[in-house]
């Protein structure tokens, strides 16, 4: 029987049940008999005290509502899905009209591709590209409990079951990006992918994950060292970060911290170059650090389309010259990092 939430995370506060709350309940159900039991409490707390609601919350909902009804008539429960490659696959091509713009009703989509129901769905951000860089470098994720820190709509989350992944859990604050994640959820059978709309801040120290991801999370953080101490929290013993953010060209005492906007973003607070940030990891308490990528972000990997149509890099960059943000900082180059816990003495 599903557990249910109401006590702890729905009737304590003016939050209303969405169609987000039955993914929570699966979550709870599914990690009952793992490392993360023990942590269900904290969790709990922390959802009763995170809105599920948004100005947009009910036009989302309805959308859930009629893709769920398509699926009704055409006398379908679930699809299958494919995630072991660059466009995931939900669900066999539809011939139904209404399909595109039920999913356009979930824009902006930042995180993929996507090919749902028959319907091509090209993100901002060639996440793809992303992850074909790291996964040559990690540990092998078959049969491991991973955590994906700023997981957005969960396309990494679906690559990690692709990669055999026991359970992939997902913390992203943002709605529109759980409700994507919840629509696809919806379409398919039942899999081992879960999103909690939380902040890592939030969470508990569950020193239980075999791997814990952080892409592109670190420089919107306002204090860096403490994001990576959370990190460090989540592992287990012999756990693996891996870490991908924002760097710029130094040596061990290089680091930007924009005035105010960078590359148009008010929201990011400290750019280490790769010497500094591998300094970081090794004072938090990680050991066998190693840079296993770095590389421009090009307007290729990242762009406005039919599916984002709101400003990306191209519009951040100087026309005059690309290798400057339009506020003349070094154009967006991005590291990714993989190390250890280090062995408590």
């Amino acid at each position: 029987m599903a557990l249910a939430l109401c006590p702890l995370t729905l009737c304590r506060t003016n939050v209303m049940p969405t169609k987000l709350s039955p993914d929570l309940n699966r979550f709870f159900e599914a990690t009952a008999n793992t490392r993360i039991a023990q942590h269900h409490p904290a969790l709990r707390e922390a959802l009763a005290t995170h809105s599920t609601r948004h100005g947009t919350t009910a036009e989302w909902e309805s959308a859930l509502q009629q893709l769920q009804q398509l699926q009704q008539l055409r006398q379908s429960t679930r699809y299958d899905a494919v995630f072991n490659q660059d466009t995931l696959e939900i669900g066999p091509a539809l011939s139904d009209e209404d399909i595109p713009q039920l999913l356009k009703a979930f824009m902006p989509w930042r995180k993929g591709p996507f090919n749902i129901l028959g319907t091509f769905i090209d993100t901002e951000w060639r996440s793809d590209w992303k992850w074909q860089r790291i996964v040559p470098h990690i540990s092998p994720l078959a049969n491991k409990l991973v955590l994906d820190i700023g997981c957005g709509n969960g396309y990494h989350l679906f690559r990690m079951l692709g990669e055999g992944a026991r359970l992939a859990l997902g913390i992203d604050p943002t709605l529109v990006f759980n409700y994507q994640f919840q629509l696809i959820q919806q379409l398919i059978t039942e899999n081992h992918a879960y999103a909690l709309p939380l902040r890592a801040e939030q969470l508990p120290p569950f020193g239980a994950f075999d791997a814990v991801f952080s892409l592109g999370v670190l420089y919107h953080r306002r204090s860096p060292l403490g994001h990576l101490s959370d990190l460090l929290s989540f592992l287990s013993p012999k756990g693996e970060l891996i870490l991908e953010t924002l760097v710029i060209d130094g040596d061990e005492n290089t680091l930007l911290i924009p005035r105010d906007r960078y590359a148009r973003m008010a929201n990011v607070w400290f750019i280490p170059s790769t010497l500094l940030l591998e300094q970081m990891l090794h004072r938090v308490g990680f050991t066998h650090i190693r840079r296993v990528n770095v590389s421009v972000t090009s307007t290729e990997e990242q762009r406005s389309t039919e599916w984002m149509s709101f400003q990306s890099l191209s519009d951040c960059l100087d026309p005059q010259d690309p290798g400057l943000t339009v506020e003349g900082y070094p154009a967006p180059k991005r590291a990714i990092l993989i190390a250890n816990r280090r062995k408590s003495t």
